[in-house]
C-alpha cells in the first residue's frame, strides 16, 4: 500500500512540474507586450525624442494580439496611448507629429488585434467542443486503466498523431476477470475515422471475451472472427494479450504480430518473447501453427512495458529510429509512476515535434520488496 501511495504522490509530482513549466511560460508570453512597451519608454528617455522611438509603441499591441484575449489586446493598446501621450506632453508642437502617427499605427494595428483576437477565440471554441467530442470518445473507446490490479501497478500514456484528437488506431485495455487481470494492447492498420473504428470493434469483443474464455488464444481467436467480418482483405490488427496472475508473480503473453514488449529488471532491460508463427489479427488464418503463449516471472521490482510501434519507429530529422531500450527514461533509476511520461517526452524530443503515428504506452509493474 505504501509502495502504491509513493508511485501516485511521484506522477502527481511530475504532473504538476509539467503543469507549472507551462504556466510560467505563459505568464513570460503575457508579460511579453507590456515588457517592450516600458522597453521603448526607457529608450526613449536615454536617446531622447530625436530617434521617434514612439512608433514602435504598436509592436506592444500587435504582440498582445497574438498571445493574449480581446480585452487583454485593448489593455495593451491603452497602455501604449497612454505612455505616449505622457512622453509627448510638454514638448514642443513639432514633436508632436511621431506621436499622432503612433497613435494612427496603434489605432490600425488594435483594430486588427481585435480581429485577430476575436477569430483565435472563436478557433479556440472549436477547438475546445472539438477536444471535448474527442474526450468523451475517448473515454467511450478506451475508459482508463485502474492504477492496481492486485499486486500490479498499472500506468499508460497515448499520443495520437492526429491533430487536434486524442484518440486513433492504437488501443489499450484492462480488466479483472475470474481468470485473473487481462489486458490488449494493440494497432489497427491505417489511421482516420476507419482506424478507430476497427480499434472500437477489437475493443468491444475483447471486453466480452476477456470474461467468457479461459485462455487468451480463445480470446485472439473471438477478436479475429470478428474482425473477419469488418476487416477488408489487406487489414489486419497487430495486438499483443496478457494474463496477469493473481499473486502478479508471473504473466502470459500472446503476441500477434505486435512488438515484443520491454522487460525492465534490476537495471537491464529485454525484449520478451517471440515473433514465430506470430501473425496479426486479420491475417490468422495464413499461419502453419497456432499462436503460442509465452509465460514468465514477474518479480518484486519488474516493469514490462507495453507499447505501439510509434515508439520504436519515430524518427528524428536525420531518420534515425528512437531507441526504446537505450532511451535515457529506461536507463534512469526505476521510477514506474512517471516512467511512460518521462518517455513519451523523450520520444516527442527526438522528433522534434507531435509524433507522424500513434504512440500507446502501457506499463506493468511490482513494487520492490
Amino acid at each position: 500500500m505504501l509502495g502504491g501511495t509513493r508511485v501516485a504522490l511521484a506522477a502527481n509530482a511530475h504532473r504538476r512540474a509539467r503543469i507549472s513549466v507551462r504556466s510560467r511560460t505563459r505568464l513570460v508570453l503575457l508579460a511579453l507586450p507590456f515588457v517592450i512597451l516600458a522597453a521603448v519608454g526607457i529608450s526613449w528617455l536615454v536617446l531622447g525624442p530625436g530617434w521617434d522611438l514612439l512608433l514602435l509603441m504598436a509592436i506592444g499591441p500587435a504582440v498582445a494580439a497574438g498571445v493574449g484575449a480581446l480585452l487583454y489586446t485593448l489593455a495593451a493598446a491603452v497602455a501604449a496611448i497612454a505612455e505616449s501621450v505622457a512622453f509627448t506632453v510638454g514638448l514642443p508642437p513639432a514633436s508632436h507629429r511621431p506621436a499622432q502617427i503612433m497613435l494612427l499605427a496603434v489605432a490600425g494595428v488594435t483594430v486588427a488585434g481585435v480581429q485577430t483576437a476575436r477569430s483565435r477565440r472563436r478557433r479556440d471554441r472549436e477547438l475546445a467542443d472539438t477536444r471535448l467530442v474527442a474526450d468523451v470518445a475517448q473515454r467511450a473507446l478506451m475508459r482508463p486503466v485502474p492504477a492496481r490490479v492486485g499486486p500490479v501497478g498499472l500506468s499508460v500514456r497515448y499520443l495520437s498523431a492526429a491533430s487536434g484528437a486524442r484518440v486513433g488506431g492504437d488501443l489499450y485495455e484492462v480488466v479483472a476477470t475470474p481468470h485473473g487481470s487481462r489486458l490488449i494492447i494493440g494497432d489497427v492498420e491505417g489511421k482516420g475515422l476507419a482506424a478507430v473504428a476497427s480499434a472500437a470493434g477489437v475493443l468491444g469483443v475483447f471486453r466480452e471475451a476477456a470474461y467468457e474464455e479461459r485462455g487468451l488464444a480463445a480470446i485472439a481467436a473471438r477478436i479475429e472472427t470478428s474482425l473477419g467480418r469488418q476487416l477488408g482483405e489487406e487489414q489486419f490488427v497487430t495486438a499483443i494479450l496478457a494474463e496477469i496472475g493473481p499473486a502478479g508473480d508471473k504473466i502470459e503473453l500472446l503476441s500477434c504480430g505486435h512488438p515484443e514488449p520491454l522487460l525492465l529488471r534490476q537495471g537491464q532491460a529485454r525484449f520478451i518473447g517471440s515473433q514465430e508463427g506470430s501473425l496479426p489479427l486479420g491475417l490468422g488464418q495464413l499461419a502453419d501453427l497456432p499462436r503460442s503463449p509465452t509465460i514468465i516471472a514477474f518479480e518484486p521490482g519488474d516493469q514490462l512495458l507495453f507499447y505501439t510501434d510509434g515508439a520504436t519507429e519515430a524518427r528524428n530529422k536525420a531518420g534515425q529510429f528512437f531507441l526504446l531500450a537505450g532511451s535515457a527514461a529506461v536507463r534512469s533509476p526505476p521510477d514506474p509512476a512517471t516512467l511512460v511520461d518521462r518517455l513519451s517526452d523523450e520520444v516527442i524530443r527526438h522528433v522534434g515535434h507531435a509524433p507522424e503515428d500513434d504512440v500507446a504506452l502501457l506499463l506493468a509493474y511490482r513494487d520492490a520488496a
